[in-house]
């Protein structure tokens, strides 16, 4: 499969319904307060920079960096990470990752940090980040102590 990574088009309606499933997904394994995925709109603001992988003319997977006036300058936060599930195990997510973390190398971020899931449905999404260097922190941000959460960061 080859993977085509580009800035989000947020006029291509594939892009929301995709986004939607994410939020849908997120729906299914935390209660409201421990669900910190960005809607559509949230993704359109200027602090946010999201990417689409591409896999042909479909979706095959997501990912964000967002810089937060609750984080320090130099340190953003990787959000909206998703692979299409019929995609998952095929890289995507990985490329996803290289991809945002050579962006913030390039523009001199120093931190990224992430939040995700405790639950088993998020262990794969762990392991991709610890096996990309990031290390489990404390909560960032405005992020609070939580069951529901894991808290990571990787300095670059």
């Amino acid at each position: 499969m080859t993977l085509r990574i580009e800035r989000a088009d947020f006029s291509d309606l594939r892009l929301g319904s995709f986004l939607q499933a994410h939020l849908d997904d997120m729906a299914r394994t935390a209660p409201a307060e421990s669900r910190h995925a960005l809607d559509l709109d949230a993704l359109q603001v200027p602090q946010v920079r999201l990417w689409v992988a591409m896999a042909g003319d479909a979706i095959a997977g997501t990912a964000a960096l967002a810089a937060g006036t609750t984080l320090d300058p130099g340190h953003e936060e990787l959000k909206s990470m998703r692979t299409d599930p019929a995609r998952r195990g095929q890289g995507v997510a990985s490329a996803l990752l290289q991809h945002t973390l050579a962006d913030a190398r390039l523009r001199q971020v120093r931190r990224v940090s992430l939040e995700t899931g405790s639950m088993d449905f998020f262990g794969p999404a762990r392991a991709l980040y610890a096996k990309a260097g990031f290390k489990p922190c404390p909560p960032f941000g405005s992020y609070v102590e939580d069951p529901n959460s894991v808290y990571m960061t990787l300095e670059l």
